[in-house]
């Protein structure tokens, strides 16, 4: 794989916002940055990951409301026997306490097992019959197994039953297209049914519903119209083979991209506890923050960039200077344009990974199967900073859209560690 180090990328983006070269000052602090930061380990595959990849791969790629299900009936489950955490919501019957490690292991494979059971039978489930006959095989029989298993279809009883008519079945009207300026035009749009999901851990989808996008007639928006007109044109002169990479890094369909690079943190640690835990958390704020996301994007129905800048000269703007042949470099998805997804989701991910850390100076990588390339951070900030830059350089999105979306993903992630999985005082 070609490496893309991430010195070169914030050396680029500061050149893109009028910051010129990166100073010798800037790149010796970001050497050092990178020396202080704390790797991401990995001990090797367990339950957690296991079943996060198997989950994925049911059905034809699992949603990622049912993925959240799953993880947080394994914490549950994992919890009941380890005692050092509150639960999420289930609190078995079956005592746990001294069951020890292969009773926790044997109840996230349950629970895991039951779950994806219960969301998609009858439908054909081979590969998750055969991985729990294969992982359950493989733990020494006794009391301690039999006790996790008991414990694990217990929580995935009680998970199920909990998002049982979670919303998703909500029968909504046509979408109508907006005609008038800063309105989005796409027909048939995406992920509409997100806002009517039921909540994980957050009190509704509008509770951190951002703040909306720049009027029209705005310094902000000038800046921020012109800057992707410059840089996202297909044509574009100004941009970079780098920057152009980091766009296209960004392209691959959200899902494989962010199942596959996130499962890094479920074998970050020797303890299946804290791999259960930090993944539940994770997946809570990651659907929590996306479902507020759309809530926002469908609140607001803002236009994408290359509606705008094609249309330009009906947005009363005289800054804005419209090009009806305009199109970005890189495809641009069917849904409104305010917040981004991307960094409501990263923003999201990144506060979780920086509180369960304790620190944003953690380095680890992440890599697209569109680019073939691997970018590697040393902060949590970096990731956000990066997929910034390739929605903006793409065409996608405008600057300020990636950074309120990044704030609502910060605002769910903490509600969730504030709110749920602390510690038994």
């Amino acid at each position: 794989m070609k490496r893309i180090f991430l010195p070169v990328l914030t050396a680029i983006a500061l050149a893109a916002c009028g910051g010129g070269d990166i100073s010798q000052a800037d790149a010796e602090a970001r050497e050092e940055a990178l020396k202080a930061a704390v790797p991401i380990k990995t001990f090797g595959a367990n339950p957690v990951s296991i079943w996060n990849e198997i989950a994925y791969e049911t059905v034809g790629r699992v949603t990622g409301h049912d993925l959240v299900t799953v993880h947080l009936a394994m914490y549950d489950a994992v919890i009941a026997i380890a005692g050092t955490h509150q639960p999420y919501a289930i609190r078995p019957a079956t005592s746990g306490a001294g069951a020890g490690e292969v009773a926790m292991k044997a109840a996230a494979i349950e629970a895991a097992y039951r779950v994806l059971k219960g969301l998609y039978s009858p439908v054909p489930s081979a590969n998750y019959e055969t991985a729990y006959a294969d992982g359950i095989s493989e733990l020494p029989d006794g009391d301690a197994k039999t006790r996790g298993m008991a414990i694990g279809a217990e929580v995935a009883a009680g998970m199920l039953a909990l998002r049982a008519n979670d919303g998703r079945a909500t029968v909504l009207p046509p979408y109508v297209p907006g005609t008038l300026p800063g309105q989005f035009r796409g027909t048939n749009p995406v992920n509409r049914i997100a806002p009517y999901v039921k909540p994980f851990a957050t009190l509704s989808h509008s509770q951190f519903r951002a703040p909306g996008p720049s009027a029209l007639d705005s310094d902000a928006y000038t800046r921020d119209f012109n800057e992707v007109k410059l840089m996202a044109s297909a044509t574009s002169t100004q941009r970079s083979a780098e920057q152009t990479e980091v766009a296209r890094f960004f392209t691959e369909p959200p899902s494989p991209w962010t199942y596959r690079n996130l499962r890094q943190f479920a074998t970050a640690h020797e303890s299946l506890v804290d791999n259960a835990r930090l993944t539940a958390i994770m997946w809570t704020a990651y659907q929590d923050a996306l479902s507020s996301c759309f809530e926002t994007k469908y609140h607001f129905n803002f236009w994408r960039p290359t509606s705008a800048i094609q249309l330009a000269d009906s947005d009363g703007n005289a800054a804005t200077l419209a090009d009806a042949a305009w199109t970005p470099v890189v495809p641009t998805p069917n849904h409104p344009e305010y917040p981004s997804a991307h960094n409501c989701a990263t923003g999201a991910v990144m506060e979780v990974v920086r509180d369960f850390y304790g620190t944003k100076k953690l380095k680890f990588s992440f890599n697209s199967t569109v680019t073939g390339t691997t970018h590697y951070y040393d902060s949590t900030d970096d990731l956000i900073k990066d997929n910034t830059n390739g929605r903006v350089w793409g065409g996608m999105h405008f600057r300020t859209s990636n950074e309120d979306g990044a704030e609502l993903g910060k605002q769910v992630a903490k509600w969730v560690a504030k709110n749920y999985f602390q510690p038994i005082k």
